[in-house]
């Protein structure tokens, strides 16, 4: 079934721009990273049945070497079972199921971490492919006033300069655009990887929204599945510490065994055996346990810090993101556009075209760093996302 959804997929990716929503739900149903632990997670719930069965029987044959005529001469078969002290199985079958919402919750947290770097990967690309659409147009509109000027230049050297000034930018440009392209093909390949099939088009529309607070978005991280899975290991090891504490107490064995006696009657033997913990491994093992528990506990307390602090940074990141993207379209681009007033009407008589491609290229730099801001801004955005618990 799978197979078929990633034919459907690569066909469809093939002949039309996928979207980023289908990228990422594909990708949670046929990464292989995520099938590997759903697998762990299906042999685990054996090992829940398992942990709740009995041991095996032991069964055991002996006879001895006395003659058949003597009362002592038998063959006998043995069969012991052990039985596990009261609430021992019980115990063990808590421990793996305490081990399944380990696993689970592992799975919860890979499929937010693939989300995420899917996310990283499209925004890369967005902010890529517009940079080279950007630099597109400039270099189209660079072409223009190098023509438009040419048919008003005499033999003037500062018009010379001009000329030269603009083609030198027309170059950079292409440099630019031929290490953008190189850039766009790594990102494709590599969230054709995390997809786990091949895309060649993308169809991603990236915009700023209105700024949600810190607090507000602080929120979401109660559903950080890092802490949930340290909640998860505490819950096993205090499983591991119930059952160490069973482990004092010592399995009952039943025995039964039939003695056959060629000349004499034959007979049943039984018994009870048991396991005599007088050594102290036991209460070294609980020890041991208590103290992973502890373990665990702070480990949790470590984590929730590390939390708090990459979502701080995330923040930061995103606050420093929108604040740029404002500052460029509310201050720098407004003053661009007055400049481009002030000489568009010199340029169209042939004046100079080196202040001219000046102002363009800063123009040219600023958008860039509006779509830079743009990019930042959501892929921190998706970090925070991430560190919810969010998988879309």
């Amino acid at each position: 079934m799978q197979s078929i959804l990633l034919s459907i997929f690569w066909c469809a990716s093939s002949l039309y721009a996928i979207s980023l929503d289908e990228v990422i739900t594909n990708a949670l149903e046929t990464n292989p990273s995520l099938e590997s632990i759903s697998h762990r997670i299906s042999a685990n719930k054996s090992n829940i049945d398992v942990s709740n069965q009995f041991a095996n029987p032991e069964i055991s044959y002996s006879e001895n070497t006395l003659d058949e005529t003597q009362a002592m001469s038998r063959r006998t078969v043995s069969v012991k079972q052990k039985l596990p002290y009261f609430g021992k199985r019980e115990s063990m079958q808590n421990i793996a199921q305490a081990q399944e919402g380990v696993l689970q919750v592992s799975l919860e947290k890979s499929k937010a971490a693939l989300t995420n770097a899917i996310k990283i990967q499209a925004y890369r690309i967005w902010e890529l492919e517009s940079l080279y659409k950007i630099i597109c147009s400039y270099e189209d509109l660079t072409r223009q006033n190098i023509s438009l000027f040419e048919s008003y230049t005499m033999t003037s050297d500062n018009q010379h300069m001009g000329i030269m000034s603009a083609e030198l930018t027309l170059s950079d440009l292409r440099i630019q655009k031929s290490s953008i392209n190189a850039k766009i093909n790594s990102a494709y390949a590599k969230l054709s990887y995390l997809a786990a099939f091949e895309i060649k088009d993308l169809d991603i529309n990236l915009g700023l929204d209105d700024m949600q607070g810190s607090s507000t978005m602080q929120k979401g991280l109660v559903n950080n599945h890092d802490i949930a899975l340290k909640d998860k290991e505490i819950q096993r090891t205090q499983a591991s510490v119930e059952m160490a504490e069973l482990d004092n107490y010592p399995d009952v064995s039943l025995i039964g065994g039939y003695s056959h006696r060629k000349n004499f009657d034959n007979y049943w033997t039984f018994g009870l055996g048991m396991s005599l913990p007088i050594y102290g491994t036991e209460d070294y093992k609980e020890e041991e346990a208590r103290k992973l528990v502890l373990y665990a506990q702070s480990m949790k307390e470590d984590v929730k810090t590390a939390v708090n602090a990459d979502f701080q940074s995330a923040y930061s990141q995103m606050k420093a993101a929108y604040e740029t993207y404002h500052i460029v379209h509310d201050e720098a681009l407004p003053q661009v556009a007055h400049m481009f007033e002030l000489t568009s009407s010199s340029i169209s008589t042939g004046g100079d075209l080196f202040k001219y491609i000046g102002i363009l290229v800063q123009k040219l730099q600023l958008e860039q760093k509006s779509i830079s801001a743009v990019a930042s801004y959501n892929r921190a955005k998706a970090k925070i996302s991430e560190l919810s618990g969010e998988l879309q």
